[in-house]
């Protein structure tokens, strides 16, 4: 395993995590239902672990903001544009693999 000393580990993190924030931002037809069926979190987990990372270093950013990084635009504008109804198979999913916590 390639081995970096931390400020590059951290860039290359950074570097992660903005690709996949702006993947989901083009793959706006993938809900969120989809990704928490499929892979156990979402856009608004995303956002949370965002807001928790920021808390732990002293940083205070509203759940509102946290979630504008992650969606490119306020959340409620993204779900007008975005966010369709699920459907029951999607939803019996979702009750199926939930996590506990969410």
């Amino acid at each position: 395993m390639a081995k970096f000393d931390k400020a590059t580990t951290t860039e290359l993190e950074a570097a992660a995590f903005r690709r996949l924030v702006e993947h989901l931002r083009t793959r706006s037809d993938v809900q969120n239902i989809d990704l928490m069926n499929l892979a156990g979190f979402c856009r608004n987990c995303l956002s949370n672990w965002y807001q928790e990372a920021a808390s732990a270093k002293g940083q205070d950013i509203s759940k509102d903001e946290a979630r504008e990084i992650v969606y490119g635009m306020p959340y409620k504008e993204w779900q007008a544009k975005h966010q369709k109804e699920a459907s029951s198979e999607q939803k019996a999913a979702f009750e199926k693999s939930k996590p506990q916590s969410h």
